[in-house]
């Protein structure tokens, strides 16, 4: 059992789970939220999330994996094929399990009535095939991380909404910025370490494409704009103060920026860093999480 938990990474969903929780407080400070539709939400989400996770490991595998000397806890995916632990097909057979999950509960949402949200589903859906399979595979042409960006930021938080309140909303698809930002940012921070795999099997990510030095310059500008995103969306759409209280988070991130600035050659070293970005998006989530649940009772 353990083996099969290490080929979902399982950890990762953390973080999509947080913008789905962004969306649906959002939709509760509006004084809709359905208990039954957020637990439907949250599964159908992490089963996207699972099943991009599961495919990205098998045709990695058939590419940028085998070559990876380089595999930290974070990046150069699970290693169960390269490992010998599972064959590449049963990962396929587990990713298509997932996709189906998924499915299962846009049909449930269906049945609820929330067909939009479903489509926006439906898109993320696409986004996670696109990512890894071909004919596309994004991640090797230079738009995989715009698309992780829309993919598990503003598209989950404004389809998280529009199931609570059967509505679309600006602010509900904006309101994921910060967090597209920090999980846009995961993805960066991990291509480091696969640099050197990733430009010999021809996977031409966007730090492949510039290279570790110029890379770590735009690695600390996503981790900076999520925050300045967040005073965007006070100050510019009126969000409440409230959702400030995220910014207790960036003394993470500041360390995360110090270190990979540093260590950006050293895969050892980039492990903290890695770890670090993930912390900031599941803290700053969950904090902005907290300032809209308070702005329904605060009004500041």
């Amino acid at each position: 059992m353990n083996v099969y938990i290490k080929a979902l990474r399982a950890p990762f969903i953390s973080v999509s789970v947080v913008s789905v929780l962004i969306g649906a407080v959002f939709a509760f400070t509006e004084k809709h939220f359905s208990f039954s539709l957020f637990i439907i939400t949250v599964v159908g989400v992490a089963a996207l999330h699972l099943a991009a996770n599961l495919l990205n490991d098998y045709y990695d595998a058939r590419g940028s994996d085998p070559i990876n000397v380089r595999p930290t806890p974070f990046s150069g995916g699970s290693r169960v094929i390269q490992d010998g632990e599972l064959k590449a097909g049963i990962v396929l057979v587990m990713s298509l399990f997932f996709f189906a999950l998924a499915l299962f509960s846009a049909i449930l949402l269906i049945y609820y009535g929330r067909l939009p949200a479903v489509l926006l589903g439906l898109l993320g859906l696409f986004a996670g095939w696109a990512y890894s399979a071909p004919p596309l595979q994004l991640m090797s042409r230079g738009w995989g991380e715009i698309v992780i960006f829309f993919a598990f930021g503003p598209l989950v938080t404004l389809g998280s909404y529009c199931v609570m309140s059967e509505s679309m909303s600006l602010e509900a698809f904006v309101m994921g910025v910060p967090m597209g930002f920090l999980i846009m940012g995961i993805i960066w921070i991990n291509q480091f370490p696969d640099y050197q795999a990733d430009r010999d099997a021809g996977k031409r990510t966007l730090v492949v494409r510039i290279g570790p030095k110029i890379a770590r310059y735009f690695y600390c500008l996503i981790m900076l704009l999520s925050f300045v995103s967040i005073i965007l969306l006070v100050g510019v759409m009126g969000f409440s103060y409230l959702t400030m209280i995220a910014f207790i988070s960036f003394p993470l991130a500041f360390k995360a920026m110090r270190i990979a600035w540093k260590e950006y050659l050293s895969y050892e070293g980039l492990i903290p860093a890695q770890a670090l970005t993930v912390q900031t998006a599941i803290v700053q989530g969950l904090l902005f999480v907290l300032g809209l649940f308070l702005s329904r009772y605060i009004n500041v």
